[in-house]
C-alpha cells in the first residue's frame, strides 16, 4: 500500500481491521526510503536533566514532506509517552522544528500532550529547534530499584477497586490483606490517606519494625511523589495540589523516618515478573480498562520512564478509533485494552448491547469464545496481529528479551490466540524482534505478586 508517497508492504494484515497502517512497517518502509536524506535529531528531556535521543533521516524535500511531517510527530510522541519529557529538541531541520512546535501549543493539534507533561514535570512544555551540531547527548540515570529482601518491609498496591499489603520479613511475606476500596468516586483526599495509612499501621503491626515501605500505585510518580493518577480522579485540583501529590511521603512519616519507594504498578508487575523468571528486559503489558505497561531495564532496574503506551502510536490509518481524552487516532489503548474487544465484536457479527458497561460487554465476547464460537476468536486472531505489529515498534524503543503480558483481555482462550498470533507476526515479519520471548503469567508470578515485589523495591540505607 501506499502511504503518504511511501511503499508500505504488510504480510499480516489484522482479519477485522484490513484498513490498519502499522506503525512499525511505516516506520521500516519510511527509513528505508530516506536513507539517503537529511539527518536530524529528535530529543525530549525529562526530569533531572536526562534526555532521550533518537537520530534519524528524513527526506528533506517539498515532495515527501507530509510524510516527512507524519514520521516525525509520531516519533515524538513515540519519545514522550515512552520515556516521558517536558521540552522536545528537534535538530537538523527548522522547518519540522516548527511543525512540532505548532502541533503543541495552545490550541494545537497535541495540546493534551503538551499540557500532560507539563502538569507531570511541573514546568511549561517547550519545543526548541537546534542546529544539528548542538544536538544533545543521551543521558539517564537508572539506579538500581527493586529485588531488595533483606529486613523487615512493608509492600503496598493501591488499586481501583481494592488495597493490597504485606509484611514482608527477609523476602517472605508474613502476612497480606485486601481490602475494598473506592478511590475512583471518592473527592475526599482524607479518604485515600486514611486508607493508605491503614494498610501501613497494620502490615507494621505484624512485624517487629519497619525498615522500608514500597508501593505500587496506577499512575505517574516523580521523586515519590503523585504527578497524575487516575486513583485521584475526583480530588478537585487545589486538594491535589495539597494533599495527593506528597501523600505516600506523607504516610509514611508517621511511621518514622523509614526509606520509601513510590513506582507506577505497572513498572512493579514487569518488576514482579523479572524476579520470578529471574530474567531482565521485560516489558509488562496489562490489558484491561486500558493498555497499563512497565519496564525492566537490561540491569534488572525499573528506569524512571513514562512507559504510558496507552497514549503511543501503533497505527496510521485515518478512520482509525479516537481516543476520547487524548484526541488522537491510531494509540494503544484502541488496540490492546477491553474499548479494542468492544471494538471489534460489531465487524465479528457479534452485537453488544449499548446498556451493558465495557466490562459487561467483554463478557459477552468472552461468553462467545467459551462456546466455541469462531468469530469471537476472529476477534483475539485480530488483537494478536495487532500485538505482533506494536511489539516490533516498541522494540525500537525499549530492549525487550520478554513481554508479559496480563490484564483481563487476555484471560482464557483469548490470551493463548494473542500470543500465538503475535508470536507468527513476528516470526514472519520481524526477524530483527522475532527473539522476544511471550509470557503469561504464571503461579509462580502469582505467588511473587505486586504488593511483595513493591516491599522490595526501596534499598535500606
Amino acid at each position: 500500500m501506499n502511504v503518504y508517497g511511501i511503499e508500505v508492504n504488510v504480510k499480516n494484515i489484522p482479519k477485522l481491521d484490513p484498513g490498519c497502517i502499522p506503525m512499525s512497517a511505516f516506520t521500516r518502509a519510511f527509513e528505508k526510503s530516506a536513507e539517503n536524506g537529511r539527518e536530524i535529531v529528535i530529543a525530549v528531556e525529562r526530569n533531572q536533566g536526562q534526555v532521550a535521543v533518537r537520530r534519524c533521516k528524513i527526506h528533506g524535500t517539498a515532495a515527501m514532506e507530509q510524510a516527512d511531517r507524519v514520521y516525525v510527530d509520531r516519533t515524538v510522541k513515540m519519545l514522550l509517552w515512552a520515556y516521558g519529557g517536558w521540552k522536545v529538541i528537534i535538530c537538523g531541520d527548522d522547518n519540522m522544528g516548527k511543525v512540532i512546535a505548532d502541533a503543541y501549543r495552545p490550541g494545537g493539534s497535541r495540546e493534551f500532550d503538551a499540557e500532560f507533561m507539563g502538569r507531570v514535570y511541573e514546568t511549561d512544555f517547550a519545543v526548541e529547534s537546534l542546529p544539528l551540531s548542538a544536538a544533545p547527548a543521551e543521558k539517564s540515570m537508572t539506579a538500581p530499584v527493586g529485588r531488595h529482601l533483606d529486613g523487615c518491609r512493608i509492600g503496598f498496591d493501591a488499586g481501583g477497586s481494592d488495597r493490597k499489603v504485606s509484611a514482608v520479613v527477609d523476602g517472605t511475606p508474613v502476612y497480606s490483606e485486601e481490602v475494598v476500596w473506592y478511590p475512583k468516586t471518592n473527592d475526599d483526599p482524607d479518604y485515600h490517606y486514611e486508607g493508605i495509612l491503614s494498610a501501613f499501621k497494620t502490615a507494621a503491626s505484624k512485624m517487629p519494625r519497619v525498615d522500608a515501605i514500597g508501593v505500587s500505585s496506577a499512575g505517574i510518580y516523580v521523586d515519590n511523589r503523585t504527578m497524575v493518577a487516575s486513583l485521584f480522579n475526583k480530588v478537585p485540583r487545589d486538594l491535589f495540589d495539597q494533599k495527593v501529590k506528597d501523600i505516600y511521603i506523607r504516610a509514611a512519616k508517621e511511621l518514622g523516618d523509614i526509606p520509601l519507594t513510590v513506582a507506577n504498578d505497572g513498572d512493579v508487575t514487569a518488576l514482579a515478573g523479572a524476579m520470578s523468571l529471574e530474567e531482565n528486559r521485560i516489558l509488562g503489558i496489562a490489558m484491561g480498562t486500558s493498555e497499563a505497561a512497565g519496564y525492566v531495564d537490561a540491569d534488572g532496574n525499573i528506569t524512571g520512564w513514562l512507559n504510558e503506551l496507552a497514549f503511543a502510536p501503533v497505527d496510521l490509518q485515518d478512520d482509525a478509533m479516537v481516543d476520547e481524552w487524548s484526541g488522537d487516532k491510531g494509540c494503544g489503548v484502541k488496540y490492546f485494552s477491553q474499548d479494542s474487544v468492544i471494538k471489534l465484536a460489531p465487524r465479528a457479527g457479534i452485537q453488544l448491547d449499548e446498556g451493558l458497561s465495557p466490562a459487561e460487554k467483554l463478557k459477552v465476547v468472552q461468553a462467545a469464545m467459551n462456546e466455541g464460537k469462531e468469530n469471537a476468536r476472529d476477534i483475539y486472531r485480530t488483537i494478536g496481529t495487532y500485538l505482533g505489529h506494536a511489539l516490533a515498534y516498541y522494540a525500537d524503543y525499549y530492549d525487550i528479551g520478554h513481554v508479559l503480558l496480563l490484564g483481563r483481555v487476555m484471560s482464557g482462550e483469548g490470551g493463548d490466540i494473542v500470543i500465538a498470533e503475535a508470536r507468527r507476526v513476528l516470526a514472519e515479519e520481524y526477524a530483527d524482534a522475532a527473539g522476544m520471548e511471550l509470557h503469561l503469567p504464571d503461579e509462580k508470578i502469582r505467588r511473587v505478586g505486586q504488593s511483595v515485589a513493591a516491599a522490595s523495591l526501596p534499598e535500606l540505607n
